[in-house]
């Protein structure tokens, strides 16, 4: 988010942005940040869309979409703690994008016999073992 000093010096500057208000309390820089905001808020849901593939969902029940809000919350949340931390164990920054399309490529077969089930999953890639290292935190 954007502090108030950040938005003082760019409300001053920018000179670019008619704002009006009916809150005659809120100064021009408390305007000024307000909007600003807004448009992080706007761009966070349009990443949150995005990366997660909402699609519409119809509840009628104000439980189930709170539910439903909160559950893409949490999951943007842990999209977030992991680009965050693959970028601290790798020291460059991947989007969740690469970092999924990278961890899908590792497939598991089943194999059902006379002795048993057999899991057998393909060889870890470096790049994937270096993923699963940094989101591990280790």
């Amino acid at each position: 988010m954007i502090d108030r000093a950040q938005a003082q010096a760019e409300a001053r500057l920018d000179g670019k942005y008619l704002l009006r208000t009916s809150d005659d309390t809120l100064t021009a820089a408390d305007v000024a940040l307000g909007y600003k905001q807004l448009v992080e808020v706007e761009e966070a849901f349009r990443t949150l869309k995005h990366t997660l593939e909402l699609r519409p969902i119809y509840h009628r029940c104000d439980d189930r979409i709170r539910a439903h809000v909160l559950l893409r919350w949490l999951a943007l949340l842990l999209v977030r703690v992991a680009e965050m931390r693959v970028e601290q164990g790798l020291g460059q920054p991947y989007s969740w994008d690469r970092v999924r399309t990278e961890l899908q490529r590792m497939q598991l077969g089943t194999f059902r016999g006379q002795a048993g089930v057999i899991y057998q999953r393909t060889e870890i890639t470096p790049f994937q073992a270096q993923l699963f290292r940094a989101l591990a935190g280790a």
